[in-house]
């Protein structure tokens, strides 16, 4: 695990010094510099901080889900505590998300929120996480709260593919990708319009969150143990 610490730490701080470093230009002569795209310009570079925190919350969500169906098959606590700690990585990147997500709002549409489709369905998903960790510490005993979480994991990591990629692309809205957008997700993903260079550091940028979202679940996952094992043997006394 000590790899894949130390991984995600060089990796993100590298996309994020070459992700804001690089400079723009017409005519790129060099894998030193990123291509000028119209309408973007230096908003462009927020691709290599967005997409990467929502494909992670993407991918915690899922995994709470996955570990509370095999919850409610073996009822292993252990099981739960992934579970649960997977949602909280998850409900931190969609923050993360969403924030990142705001700022370029702001600089193309002239407001941090304006209640866009994609906007709206982030929200949404904040609001479902919210009410599954408001479960969990409404729920005293120990086994029916660990019942009741993963059958909500498993809902909830239903809705997380329709909210993020789904519902965002059924209406019309100003995010990229919207219905009418015939981009197919935007400038950057246009074919031939991301520049080689970009997409490497895109992908760089995909593996850093992916791999620091893996070191903070087994970072988070072993509190999480001595948490339990400490509550159990004080309602032993």
């Amino acid at each position: 695990m000590t790899y894949v610490k130390y991984g995600s730490i060089v990796l993100i701080t590298f996309v994020l010094i070459a992700g804001i470093a690089i400079p723009l230009s017409p005519s790129p002569q060099s894998w030193l510099e990123f291509p000028d795209i119209p309408g973007l310009e230096e908003k462009a570079r927020n691709i290599f901080f967005h997409v990467p925190t929502a494909w992670t919350t993407v991918l915690a969500f899922l995994v709470s889900m996955y570990f509370g169906f095999r919850y409610l098959k073996t009822k292993n606590q252990d099981l739960d505590l992934k579970s649960v700690t997977s949602a909280g990585l998850g409900f931190m990147f969609c923050i993360l998300a969403t924030i990142t997500g705001a700022v370029w709002a702001k600089f193309n549409w002239g407001s941090y929120w304006n209640w866009d489709p994609r906007q709206t369905s982030i929200f949404i998903l904040l609001l479902i996480y919210g009410a599954y960790f408001a479960l969990r510490s409404a729920t005293e005993n120990e086994e029916k709260r660990a019942r009741l979480s993963a059958a909500y994991a498993i809902v909830a990591g239903f809705t997380v593919p329709f909210f993020i990629f789904i519902m965002p692309r059924m209406m019309t809205g100003l995010h990229p990708g919207a219905q009418g957008d015939s981009s197919g997700g935007g400038p950057l993903f246009e074919s031939g319009m991301m520049a080689g260079n970009m997409r490497v550091l895109f992908y760089t940028s995909l593996l850093g969150f992916n791999l620091l979202y893996v070191w903070l679940f087994d970072l988070r996952l072993r509190v999480a143990r001595m948490d339990y094992q400490l509550t159990s043997r004080q309602s032993e006394v």
